[in-house]
């Protein structure tokens, strides 16, 4: 663990990555929509349980194959508090625009949107909640000028990957709903 890798987000410093990471991370679960025969889920159980549940509960019915990703918080993040506070650091992430929960469930009954959108907009501090753990903060304290740029770089992929899953939400609705 530790490296960095088409995961690892941006601005983050990790093996092989010590002046932060660059580019923005892979985006598995949207990958995996394109394909319109795989239920796929984000969730975050600190953050809404409810819709954890019902993603996992959503995926067991489904007849065909199914991905759920969930963020989970990991030791090597260097998340001041520990992980004994990830529950609430889920829910922070969720708020801040860094993790994105939503279904898509090629099973919806006809007419109905597959594509569900289950984060309200970020109303959190992005670069705050960035600040919390060691894997940001420690390039924030190593090279400033780069740490503002990737974090700004990172706060900007975090805004527009959001629009993009709004989007979603009104292409699958005018697609299946006809609306």
């Amino acid at each position: 663990g530790g490296q960095s890798s088409k995961a690892t987000p941006v601005g983050a410093i990790a093996k092989f990555a010590a002046a932060g990471k660059r580019v923005r991370k892979k985006d598995l679960g949207l990958m995996a929509t394109t394909y319109g025969y795989v239920y796929v889920a984000q969730i975050a159980m600190g953050a809404d349980q409810a819709q954890t549940l019902k993603a996992i509960r959503e995926a067991e019915a489904y007849d065909g194959p199914s991905l759920i990703i969930a963020y989970a918080p990991c030791i090597n993040h260097g998340i001041k508090g520990g992980l004994t506070i990830a529950q609430k650091v889920e829910k922070e992430a969720v708020q801040a625009g860094y993790w994105h929960l939503f279904r898509f469930n090629p099973a919806a009954p006809a007419g109905t949107n597959p594509f569900t959108l289950d984060s309200k907009a970020p109303t959190g501090d992005y670069k705050e909640f960035m600040m919390r753990e060691v894997r940001y903060n420690s390039l924030m304290r190593a090279n400033p000028e780069r740490a503002n740029v990737l974090f700004d770089k990172a706060v900007a992929n975090s805004k527009k990957r959001y629009e993009d899953l709004v989007g979603l939400v009104e292409y699958y609705k005018k697609e299946y709903c006809g609306e």
